[in-house]
């Protein structure tokens, strides 16, 4: 029976925009306050859901509050929505930062209108990604992404924002060509688009070398969008110059619909094709975590250091994704949500800093420590947790990924890739205590006296990022238990 609790979800946001279209222009309070009532709405609406998720162990792989519409008969394609121990965290995590991004926005002054009707796409579109379970749907919602994104950038950044929101749309449609190659080669050799079944028509129907095929189709495009080494230089570029908001979420949920495509299609659909294709991508993903962790230290832009740690941490989410343990695969999933409530309170601090300095560069910044007790304090927090402090979520993830993937019998040197990941950890402590010390330490400076702390509608953001934080961090089981429902049948498929 179709509960429709999905399709709520993803409608609230619509809606919402909806009735902003039709506001006035000049009712710049009214579109504020009615992006805020629906993306709470919609947050709200998921936590009930996340409340009545099964955990019990026969729901292992099983999609839950499952929707099943006929869409297109003549091709077998379905309006097919549902979740699992996977997705759910994702569609929390999503419309958690839905939320705090209209809060984030809550000063902008340029097209108001337009730019809360963009953020509100934005976050249905994401939200359609994580929740569909058919691949042309899937792929819709992948496509929509794109529309809001490049407006957002192109017209709110700053920099060289036509520029970076250009070359965020051309990498991103070279992904979803290969993509749609893989998904339209799926569909011919299988006759379905259902992602529940395809894994094992493929498994009868089709020969080793069109499954490579179809692997490295569907994988380039979740690899652009995680972004893999070498595929990530769009991220810099993109992060830097969009604004805080949309770095927020671009950091915190867009990134992880590479991470989660790679588990939902590529290992669950085409398990052996991932194991033979590990050893390399584990090695990409150490190469991701240290020569990110390397370029992060040469930074002198705030939020560029930020964007280039995200392709270091990023690489902990491949690693143990093609680990192909359970452990690892668990820990792969929960530092997908880590690395998104962490490196979005990141960017909401850079954002914070940048609005109250009008400066970016760790070179003329400092001193700020005494101007600005909450922001210090927090992104002090927020720093840690990004280098595994424990108590942090990032410290969760972290060691259980490390864990799954030391113990990995897909990987011939999963020790010594290990070991290496282990020491990528050692970089991000360096350039996030050498950053802290350049923004908030040292002699304060004449052109800084008089900067404002947080006001009361940033503390609210803010302090929801670091409860989120504490919380997984000293209670991680309140995702892993509902994880490892999704995790349990993906290993029952790799064989291990």
């Amino acid at each position: 029976m179709n509960s429709y609790y999905l399709t709520t979800i993803l409608a609230l946001p619509v809606i919402g925009l909806i009735i902003i279209a039709l506001l006035p222009r000049d009712n710049v309070k009214a579109i504020k306050f009615t992006a805020l009532g629906f993306t709470l709405a919609s947050f709200a609406l998921s936590i009930a859901v996340f409340c009545l998720f099964d955990r019990s162990a026969s729901a292992a792989g099983v999609m839950q509050f499952e929707e099943n519409l006929p869409w297109i008969p003549a091709i077998n394609c379905h309006y097919h929505l549902g979740v699992d121990g996977l997705s759910m965290p994702l569609v929390i995590l999503m419309t958690f930062l839905g939320f705090l991004s209209v809060l984030i926005s809550w000063k902008v002054q340029l097209r108001p209108r337009e730019y809360f009707i963009w953020l509100l796409l934005l976050e249905t579109s994401i939200l359609g990604v994580f929740c569909s379970l058919d691949l042309v749907l899937f792929f819709l919602f992948w496509e929509l992404e794109l529309i809001p994104m490049y407006f957002l950038i192109s017209i709110w950044g700053s920099g060289r924002k036509e520029y970076s929101s250009i070359k965020y749309v051309i990498y991103t449609l070279i992904g979803s060509a290969m993509m749609l190659a893989g998904i339209l080669t799926v569909y011919f050799t299988t006759g379905s688009f259902n992602m529940l079944e395809i894994g094992g028509m493929l498994a009868i129907a089709a020969p080793v070398i069109p499954l490579a095929g179809m692997f490295f189709l569907l994988f380039i495009g979740f690899a652009i969008k995680l972004p893999m080494f070498p595929f990530h230089t769009w991220l810099p570029d993109a992060h830097t110059d969009a604004p805080t908001a949309v770095s927020v979420i671009l950091a915190g949920a867009l990134l992880k619909m590479g991470g989660y495509g790679m588990i939902r299609l590529c290992v669950s659909v085409l398990p052996d094709i991932a194991r033979q294709a590990a050893p390399i991508l584990a090695a990409l993903a150490i190469i991701g975590v240290l020569y990110g962790a390397a370029v992060t230290m040469r930074q002198t832009d705030l939020k560029r250091l930020i964007a280039y740690s995200s392709v270091s941490h990023m690489g902990y989410v491949l690693l143990g994704i093609f680990a192909l343990t359970e452990i690892s695969l668990t820990g792969a999933a929960l530092q997908m949500f880590s690395h998104g409530i962490i490196t979005g309170l990141l960017f909401a601090m850079v954002g914070l800093v940048y609005e109250k300095t009008h400066e970016r560069n760790l070179n003329v910044l400092g001193g700020l420590a005494r101007q600005m007790p909450v922001i210090v304090a927090v992104f002090s927090i927020a720093g840690l947790a990004s280098l595994g402090l424990p108590g942090t979520s990032g410290f969760a993830a972290e060691f259980i990924t490390f864990i799954g993937s030391f113990s990995s019998t897909a990987l011939p040197a999963a020790k010594i890739y290990t070991l290496l990941g282990v020491f990528g950890i050692v970089f991000t402590a360096g350039y996030i205590l050498w950053m802290l010390q350049k923004v908030f330490y040292g002699p304060p400076k004449d052109k800084y006296k008089g900067v404002p702390d947080a006001d009361n509608v940033e503390k609210v953001s803010i302090f929801c990022f670091v409860a989120v934080i504490m919380l997984v961090g000293i209670y991680p089981a309140i995702l892993t238990n509902v994880i490892k429902l999704g995790i349990e049948p993906i290993m029952r498929l790799i064989g291990s």
